[in-house]
């Protein structure tokens, strides 16, 4: 026989050490715990086994149907086996050793009038060599058979057909591990490809450069402008206008796309520990800081952090976040020294700024600083020709997520249009996954939707000295009211006669209101 060519193969002092040694490491790749491919963990099984039994060649047979089919062989006589395929039908003692899970060697007799030897043809064996058939078992699985062969005229003994059958075994387990393992592996790289594509098409590219509306082409074709530079972005609009999946696009348009993509909620963590979070803390810096913790600012170095809701923030931390963006250094709580950082913040809000500036509730340098490329993100009642585009994504997620596949009826998107939704694109979400629990065939009808009662019909707009057919929000009064002012001044803003003096503000103040109503000054010019 060959020497193996396996470096753990090398003679063994002690047999029973070196065979629980291999033992050992197969019941580690039966666990899970190996890195080791099905081929290798073939070749390594059947290298050990020659410490076992040794052999000129030992084949593992799969089942495939009623046949079994070469799936590694070792030993001298290896290479003229590689492609052979058995059927069980021709040779009723491999299945019976499949049936009653039991090893076998064969005799002469039973070579001369049994099934026949099942390398006719392949091998020139004499008669009469050792053969031996061991089932491989996992569970209720029977994964095949493994053969092992000699030119030896020499029957198998008894304890040794038993020490390989037990063998056999958790080979076998092993096996049948490689292979949930790899079918794991297979289903997981399915799985990431199919988030990173749900992903890209929720919170990217996908339901922004799809848009119908020409207010949101024309938003993104700004954000794609802005998305290139390290300039700060103030995202604006009404709560649940996808001012995150706008942010996290303009982070994909970036040269900084490979680097991480931090958020913070500044609404949704206790004042008391924010500014832990923003910079981080050093091990004792206050109760409860048994080691030193990185901030956002510092986890986000080299990519982008988004401030959601920075309308929240306290004075005292607008003013460490000024400094940051001035300087560009971090101090963590509790340390004396300060870090230099690589970030690029962007902003998000439903609160007005300006508002909360003149009222002392926002630093107004920090506003200027946030504000240099604002983005206002249209409310869904002013996009209505994305609902279909919207609703299709959203079920498709909900698919993804729930495995219920989900299909809008074109009466539905009617009672869809029909309504004001105040709460945006999250009501939406909301409203298809209620539908979708209250459908009983996946197809989504005007009866499913369960629309709020509260205003059901939407009023956006209306024609200059015309009085409004239903009750309007405080925001759509303002709207009408200043698209009727400025219909009125042809889209001048500035000036003597013109919309801002009209209306009593300031021309940036109005400017800056029209940007928050998605009010383009270019439709009344």
């Amino acid at each position: 026989m060959a020497p193996p060519s396996d470096p753990s193969l090398e003679p063994a002092t002690d047999l029973p050490t070196r065979l629980g040694h291999d033992l050992a490491t197969l019941a580690t790749l039966a666990t899970g715990r190996g890195d080791d491919g099905l081929e290798d963990l073939l070749r390594r099984g059947l290298d050990w086994l020659a410490r076992l039994a040794d052999y000129d060649v030992a084949t593992v047979f799969e089942l495939e149907g009623d046949d079994l089919v070469v799936r590694a062989a070792r030993g001298p006589l290896a290479p003229q086996v590689r492609s052979h395929r058995l059927s069980l039908a021709r040779f009723p003692s491999l299945r019976e050793a499949l049936e009653t899970r039991r090893a076998r060697a064969f005799t002469e007799d039973d070579h001369e009038h049994g099934d026949g030897d099942p390398f006719d043809g392949v091998l020139d064996l004499p008669p009469g060599h050792s053969c031996m058939v061991v089932p491989l078992c996992a569970g209720e699985r029977r994964y095949g058979v493994l053969t092992l062969d000699r030119t030896r005229c020499e029957t198998y003994a008894p304890e040794v057909v038993s020490l390989v059958e037990v063998y056999a075994q958790i080979l076998a387990l092993a096996i049948e591990n490689a292979r949930q393992r790899a079918d794991l592996e297979r289903l997981h790289a399915q799985e990431q490809a199919f988030s990173a594509t749900l992903q890209h098409e929720l919170e990217g590219a996908g339901m922004l450069t799809t848009s119908q509306s020409p207010a949101m082409r024309k938003l993104v074709e700004r954000a794609r402008q802005v998305a290139r530079t390290a300039t700060p972005v103030l995202v604006l609009g009404e709560t649940g206008t996808g001012k995150e999946r706008l942010s996290r696009a303009l982070h994909r348009w970036s040269d900084r796309a490979e680097r991480p993509f931090v958020t913070l909620n500044c609404a949704a963590i206790p004042e008391t520990l924010l500014e832990s979070e923003l910079f981080g803390h050093v091990k004792g810096a206050f109760t409860g800081a048994t080691r030193d913790r990185p901030g956002r600012f510092a986890i986000a170095d080299g990519g982008t952090l988004l401030l959601d809701e920075i309308g929240e923030l306290s004075l005292p931390l607008q003013a460490k976040l000024l400094r940051v963006l001035q300087e560009g250094t971090i101090q963590a709580v509790g340390s004396d020294s300060t870090r230099k950082v690589d970030v690029r913040v962007l902003a998000a809000t439903h609160v007005d700024l300006e508002r909360a500036v003149g009222s002392g509730r926002f630093r107004e340098d920090l506003y200027y600083r946030l504000a240099v490329f604002p983005l206002v993100l249209p409310p869904l009642r002013e996009r209505l020709e994305d609902l279909p585009a919207l609703a299709e994504a959203m079920l498709a997620e909900q698919s993804a997520r729930t495995g219920r596949r989900g299909r809008i009826t074109e009466e539905a998107l009617d009672s869809l249009r029909a309504y004001a939704w105040p709460g945006n694109l999250r009501e939406l979400a909301n409203v298809l996954e209620r539908a979708m629990i209250l459908s009983r065939d996946g197809v989504l009808r005007p009866a499913d939707l369960d629309l709020p009662h509260r205003a059901t019909s939407r009023e956006p707009s209306a024609p200059a000295g015309s009085a409004p057919t239903a009750l309007l929000t405080l925001e759509d009064a303002e709207r009408m009211h200043v698209e009727r002012v400025l219909r009125h001044t042809k889209g001048k803003v500035y000036g003597a006669g013109g919309a801002a003096e009209i209306l009593g503000l300031k021309p940036s103040t109005l400017q800056s209101r029209m940007k928050k109503l998605g009010i383009e000054r270019d439709a009344f010019c």
